[in-house]
């Protein structure tokens, strides 16, 4: 049974670093691409970043350039350091399949909140 656990959120000023993590259980893990994605309060999930088995990345236009994602796949676990943080970063982060899920199947996120 798939389980992905995100952790490394918490409350950072404007200009501030976050590093997030997402452990995956469940799954061959080096066989997927994975991403992450966020939700702001009344707004749609998005793609934030991706990056394929061959760890070839992307990233939503509005993170490049500030974020970049890795992955470990001797630890089964996808990175996203987060520099630059902005109020609009501000969100609940989630990581998955990239372009997917793993079934309908979502964690519970890790909140981000950029504010003075």
């Amino acid at each position: 049974q798939v389980q992905l656990v995100e952790s490394g959120g918490g409350l950072v000023q404007p200009g501030g670093s976050l590093r997030l993590s997402c452990a995956a259980s469940g799954v061959i893990f080096n066989f997927y691409g994975m991403a992450w994605y966020r939700q702001a309060p009344g707004k749609q999930r998005e793609l934030v970043a991706g990056i394929t088995t061959r760890r070839s990345t992307n990233y939503a236009d509005s993170v490049k350039g500030r974020f970049t994602i890795s992955r470990d796949n001797a630890r089964n676990t996808v990175y996203l350091q987060m520099n630059s943080l902005k109020p609009e970063d501000t969100a609940v982060y989630y990581c998955n399949r990239l372009n997917g899920t793993f079934g309908d199947y979502w964690g519970q996120g890790t909140q981000v909140t950029v504010s003075s």
